[in-house]
């Protein structure tokens, strides 16, 4: 008999009238906003724009939760489109299922085009948002637990979690991955922030320490969860893809730190304001400053008394004068 462990919730849905709340998808939410409130809060340190993160989270966001799911109907393709399987239920993303692999890469291209818009670099941008991605992971893992999925081996430890019989699952107590991943998250994402103040890092490499870190926990993690899978040579494929993603990851950190070193001096230029309706009144205000300038000008160049002329150009006029009347004359010569 257990002394103790985690109760699971009896539903995974809750309905405020016709409208369904669904634990997973307010795990997921909440975890985007924590991360776009962190990274904002990141980038403007940086010497970003406020807002700039939320923008480009719009194009990140979408493409994330369509490779999230791409890449668990791709892997476990037989969950949909099996022997008695219903293939529509792969657009049920509510229900879970979104790899965190997919959703990285393909929200990497989301991401790529938004930064192209606001003309900033998408390794800044990726450095600012990184723990922020760790702690919506940490949020969004307990979206499994209101669905009662993706935990481990059967145990009685005092924290073991309570399952109910149900499609798939046999009731029991098992080991709560989804919680041991939550905290896990939640240290990779302190790491990161300690690190990025204590070395500076720069041009994707705090980013690139993230995925490391979020790799070496993945992999002792998915070891032992009980879900169906693929495996490869014994491990489970997710196992070799966080292999393969942590030496990528850690390859860049070395290649970037001995060709990039430092950290950007400039994450996101200054935007010049566009010219609105206004824009013509301010410049003839501009143009009526200058010229008022210029008569204030001419006058102080305009001496206050009569034009008084120098000495050597009075006698010049005097012999003038006096040659003409000699000219006029008669009998005068002329050379």
């Amino acid at each position: 008999m257990e002394l103790a462990y985690i109760p699971s919730p009896s539903t995974g849905v809750v309905h405020l009238g016709p409208i369904p709340l669904r634990g997973y998808a307010f795990c997921i939410i909440i975890g985007v906003f924590v991360a776009v409130w962190l990274g904002n809060k990141r980038w403007v340190a940086r010497g970003g724009q406020p807002g700039t993160v939320a923008d480009i989270a719009v194009w990140a966001v979408p493409f994330g939760l369509v490779g999230g799911r791409l890449y668990h109907v791709i892997t476990d393709y037989q969950l949909y489109f099996g022997e008695g399987r219903n293939w529509v239920d792969a657009f049920k993303i509510w229900e879970g299922g979104l790899g965190i692999w997919g959703a990285i890469a393909l929200g990497a291209v989301g991401a790529w085009i938004g930064c192209r818009l606001r003309g900033i670099p998408l390794p800044a941008w990726a450095d600012a948002l990184a723990p922020g991605i760790a702690v919506a992971q940490a949020f969004g893992r307990w979206g499994n637990w209101f669905n009662q999925e993706l935990y481990g081996r059967a145990t009685d430890v005092p924290w073991a979690l309570e399952i109910s019989d149900g499609p798939n699952r046999v009731a029991g107590t098992y080991h709560p991955t989804f919680l041991y991943e939550s905290l896990w998250c939640l240290g990779v994402a302190a790491l990161v922030i300690w690190a990025d103040r204590r070395f500076k890092l720069g041009h994707g490499r705090a980013f690139a320490l993230y995925v490391a870190a979020y790799c070496v926990g993945r992999s002792w993690i998915e070891y032992m969860r009980v879900d169906e899978a693929h495996h490869v040579l014994g491990l489970r494929l997710n196992v070799w893809t966080a292999i393969v993603v942590f030496v990528a990851a850690v390859a860049y950190l070395i290649l970037s730190a001995r060709l990039r070193p430092g950290r950007e001096e400039i994450v996101e230029p200054v935007r010049s304001a566009p010219e609105g309706k206004d824009a013509p009144a301010d410049k003839e205000a501009a143009g009526a400053v200058t010229d008022q300038k210029s008569l204030d000008s001419e006058k102080s160049e305009k001496p206050e008394g009569p034009v008084q002329l120098e000495k050597a150009d009075t006698v010049d006029t005097a012999d003038t004068v006096d040659t003409a009347v000699e000219d006029e004359k008669p009998g005068a010569k002329k050379l």
